[in-house]
This record gives structure tokens, sequence and C-alpha cells, in this order.
């Protein structure tokens, strides 16, 4: 009987351990950048074969679908692609401002002589795409999409760059991170600067009003982000109403987000200890009621560890990389080629501009902009870092997905030059794929070769 009692008790530590082995499994999938790459590569391909099927229709009309929000009689209709583009993806520059916070802090972009190399490369890979596509496309119309092929896709490149294998340096991927969020940076300055209407000073008090709400819930020391769901749709709905694009509330509320744990009366290990102690005496006590203290006091602890940055930024990852991102993917992607005529000047010279402004544009200013710095003295290459390396980073740099998508769809209103726009999006990023791909196998075998021979 006792030999039974004992198993009984033995049961529950196992049980967690296989839990808390399947959970770190999971989450380690979940933060595997080639993973959201993988489905981010097939969420654009599903939407290319059904814009391209029979079914076709139904993938326009989808989208269209008008879907309402509201209380009461404050009610407001959009179509579905609305939401998608304008709400969702507020949430991904949310992750987008939080991760720019995260590393302006403690990161890659901490201090001007870690920063200065990655925001050079940056600058030259955001000047000659844009100058390049400009010498193609000299129409006002057409000269709007100057800015699509100036961001690099985060979760594309570095999911290519960890297809490669561990051989890769370590400093190679740091190089590559710092100089995509710059080039986020970059895209969001240039999203609020050039692709937003004129300002309604009416929507800007709306947004100043979310602004001082959520300052004063930070002050007050509110750290659950639940709360600050309504000052964020404030936020929203003003930049909305002001004409700047809404989905630069995510930057902001990202920005905004503290980069150090809350300070507690006392620390959050000696809580959690003391919640562990409390939570052991009641185990044995039949009123649950009992339990409930120690646990909120548990779970405070063990949000308190982390930095808010960190933690809101862990916990929305997932939703972005394998929701989000590919629902926006599905929802844009979805070019018809036989819409998509570019047998005529316009749509042609748009997307030969957005397609050789990414393949070749991209690594051409980067690698030639690095070069320059490190030859004149100005920065130093990062340690196992050399020019086959920066090459790579360069060639990867063209893919353009998520973001030159996004600004394709601010900057065109003709359906046939978006429609270009995107199909050369799509070509480049591909092209860069394979041409990354190419180029970081050959010359990893090619280092493994000269370490074996030494």
């Amino acid at each position: 009987m006792a030999m039974n009692r004992h198993h009984s008790q033995q049961q529950p530590p196992r049980v967690q351990l296989y839990a808390e082995r399947a959970f770190f499994a999971l989450e380690r999938f979940l933060h595997i950048e080639a993973a959201s790459g993988m489905i981010l590569i097939l969420a654009a391909v599903a939407a290319l074969i059904w814009a391209n099927s029979p079914a076709s229709a139904s993938y326009h009309d989808l989208w269209h679908i008008p879907l309402t929000l509201g209380l009461g009689e404050h009610l407001y209709t959009q179509p579905l692609h609305f939401w998608i583009n304008d709400a969702l993806m507020t949430v991904f520059f949310l992750v987008v401002g939080m991760e720019i916070r995260r590393e302006i802090h403690e990161g890659a972009l901490a201090s001007m002589k870690l920063a200065a190399l990655p925001l050079a490369a940056a600058i030259g890979g955001i000047t000659v795409p844009a100058l390049i596509y400009l010498a193609i496309n000299h129409d006002p119309v057409q000269s709007r999409g100057w800015a699509v092929p100036t961001a690099t896709d985060i979760a594309f490149a570095v999911g290519v760059l960890a297809l490669l294998g561990r051989s890769i340096p370590g400093n190679v991927r740091i190089f590559l991170l710092a100089l995509a969020i710059i080039d986020d940076i970059s895209a969001v300055l240039i999203i609020a600067l050039f692709y937003s209407g004129g300002l309604d000073y009416a929507g800007l008090m709306i947004a100043i009003i979310g602004i001082l709400i959520v300052l004063g819930m930070q002050k007050a020391g509110i750290g659950t982000a639940y709360a600050y769901i309504l000052p964020g749709a404030i936020l929203w709905a003003g930049l909305l109403k002001s004409g700047a694009h809404p989905t630069l509330t995510g930057v902001v509320l990202g920005l905004m987000t503290p980069v150090l744990p809350a300070r507690l009366h006392d620390k959050p290990l000696e809580l959690a200890s003391r919640a562990l102690r409390e939570l052991t005496e009641h185990s044995a006590d039949k009123d649950p009621n009992h339990l409930i203290g120690p646990l909120r006091q548990l779970r405070r602890a063990q949000r308190e560890l982390m930095p808010p940055v960190t933690r809101v930024q862990m916990a929305l990852h997932p939703w972005v990389a394998y929701g989000i991102m590919p629902l926006f993917a599905l929802a844009n992607a979805g070019v018809s080629l036989e819409g998509a005529d570019v047998s005529f000047g316009a749509t042609q010279s748009v997307m030969f501009g957005v397609t050789l402004a990414l393949v070749l544009g991209k690594p051409l200013g980067i690698f030639a902009t690095s070069w320059t710095m490190v030859r004149f003295g100005w920065c130093d290459l990062p340690p196992d870092v050399d020019w086959g390396w920066i090459t790579l980073v360069s060639l990867l740099a063209g893919i353009g997905f998520t973001m030159s998508i996004f600004i394709a769809t601010l900057g065109f209103n003709d359906p046939g030059l978006l429609s270009a726009a995107k199909l050369g999006v799509l070509l480049a990023s591909l092209t860069a794929t394979l041409a990354g791909l190419g180029w970081g196998y050959l010359y990893a075998k090619r280092k493994r070769a000269i370490t074996a021979s030494a």
C-alpha cells in the first residue's frame, strides 16, 4: 500500500517532465525562423495558385467580404482585406517596434560602434535600389513605387540563412538581423513621411490622447499587456482619422514598451519561492481557495522575471510568424498572371524596376557601402565575417517580401501597376533566395575545405 502511494506521488513529476519537454519542443519549433519562412513561402504559393485557378473569382471575392466591428450604434464596416492590412499588420509592426526597442537597448544597435557598419550598409541598400528604380520609372505615378525595393524581409531572409546550417558564423546572422532591423526602421519612416495623407489634426489629438493614456498606465505600474489594448485602439483610430497609416500604432507602442522589469517590493525569485512554499503547505488542503493567492503570486513573479519588451514579444512572435504574416501573404500575393499585363510600358517598367532594384541594387548598395566604410577605416568587419559572408548577406537582403508588398499596396492605386509591383517582388525574392542559397552553400563548402586542409 505504501509502495502504491509512493508510486502515485511520483507520477505527477514524471507527467510534468514529459509536458515540459513537449512544450519546450513546441516553443523551439515556433521560434525557428526557417519554419516561419517556409510557411510564408507556402502561403504565397497558395495565393498564386488560387488567384490563377478556375476558382480565382472566389479568391478576390473573399477579401472584399465586408466585416463590421463596433459597439452599440457605433459600427465600422470595411472589407476583410482592410482588416488584414491595416489592423492585423499593426500587431506585426508592434513586434517590429519592440525588436527595434530591444536592439537599441542592449542589442546590435546599442552603440554606434556596433551599429555603424550595418547602419551604413542599410543606407546603401536603401539608396541604390531606389535610384535604380527611379532611373527606370520616370512617370510620377510609376515613381511612387520607389520605396518598394528598399526593405528586407527579416523572417524570410533569416529563414533562408538558417537553411544553410550551422556552418554559417553567428556574427553573419547578427549582421543580417541588424541590417534588416535598420531596414524596417527606414521603411517605417518612409511610410510615415511619404505614404501617409495630409494630417487631420483632430485625429492627431485623438492619437496623442491614446499615447498619454499609455504613459499614465505605465506610470501607475500596470504591467499586464491586455490593459493596453483599449489605449492602443484609441491610438489606432486617431492615426487612421489623421491620415497617417494606422499600422504605425504598432511601432509607437513597441518603442514605448519598457525594457526593464517593474520594480516590486519583493524580488521576483523571492516572490516565486514564497508562493511555492505556500503551495506546498496547502497542497493537502481540501479547500482550493487557499491556492488562489499563491498561484496569483507565482504568475506575477513569472511575468516580472522578464522585461515587458521581451515577454510581450515572445508571446506575440508565434502569432505573427505563423498567423498574421502568412495571412497577409495569402491576401496580397495572389497576383493574377492574366490581370498582370506586363506587355506595355508602365507595368513592364514597374515590374522590371522592382526586380532589378532588389536583385542587383540591394546587394550592390550593401556590399559597396560596406567595402567603402572598411576600406577607409571608418568601420571594422565583425569577427569571423569576411567579404564572402558579406556577399551572402547582400544577396539575401534582396528578399523583400512582406514589407515590399505592403509598401506596394500603399504606393499604387492602379490595379495593373500594383500587380506588376507584386510580381516584381515575388520574382526578385525567388531569385535572391536561390542566389543566396547557391552562394552560401558553395562558400561554406569552400571554407570547410580550407579549414580541413589547414
